[in-house]
Order: structure tokens, then sequence, then C-alpha cells
């Protein structure tokens, strides 16, 4: 099966599997007609980018294990709506985004210029 492409061009790359991530739970950021949320981006999250999200009514680091959902920690990466990842943006506390694993369709809302100022840096992308 050949994968979308990535932001940079080349094909997607798998963005985590501990937990395992992705709207499909395959650990990449692809998306189809049934994500709504559009979870292409891939992040490092912070600790800031948690409670942010927090506080805007989306707690991602309480487990809900009903939905299969472990609960996040500082340092786990994950696919985030590209919404909350631009908001997020704005407010100052973005997280820091796998470029290689964040899905092409993501130029459509935020830019290139954007995603590169917080990339994970290349040694830093496979850990």
């Amino acid at each position: 099966m050949n994968l979308p492409l990535n932001v940079i061009g080349t094909e997607l790359e798998p963005c985590a599997l501990d937990p395992v991530t992705g709207f499909y739970r395959d650990g990449n950021c692809v998306t189809g007609p049934e994500d709504f949320g559009l979870h292409i981006v891939c992040v490092r999250v912070t600790g800031a980018f948690l409670t942010f999200s927090q506080q805007r009514g989306n707690d991602l680091q309480t487990p809900r294990p009903e939905f299969g959902f472990p609960g996040l920690s500082p340092g786990d990466r994950w696919c985030l709506c590209v919404e909350r990842w631009r908001e997020a943006f704005a407010a100052g506390v973005a997280p820091p985004v796998h470029l290689a694993a964040t899905h092409i369709s993501a130029l459509e809302f935020v830019d290139l210029a954007d995603l590169k100022q917080h990339a994970i840096r290349a040694d830093e992308a496979s850990g």
C-alpha cells in the first residue's frame, strides 16, 4: 500500500506506536471521510500544550479505556487535529512537529514555514 505524502513531499512516515496514534490507530497520521477532526499533524506533546488543550475542552491526559485511549504525557507522539495545532500555534504553545510524519493535507490549513518553525530536529525524529 502506498502511503500519502508528508508536508515535505516524501512518503508519509509513521508517527507513533507507543501509544498507538492516528485516527485509525495504525500509527500514521492519515485521514479519511470519517475523520472530521483531521488528525494529520504528528506532534510531540508538551506539558504546556496538554494544559492548553484541556483548557479548550479536550483533555488528552486522562486515560479513556472505553475508547482505547491511554492518556498522553509530555514527550508522547500523537496525531493531532490540524485546527488544534493551528490554535495552539496562535496561542504560542504549539507542540513540536515531526514533519515527515505530518500528512501533506495539513498545508491546506497551516503554512509550511510555521510547521518548520516548530519542527523536531532530524536527530530527534526517530525517538
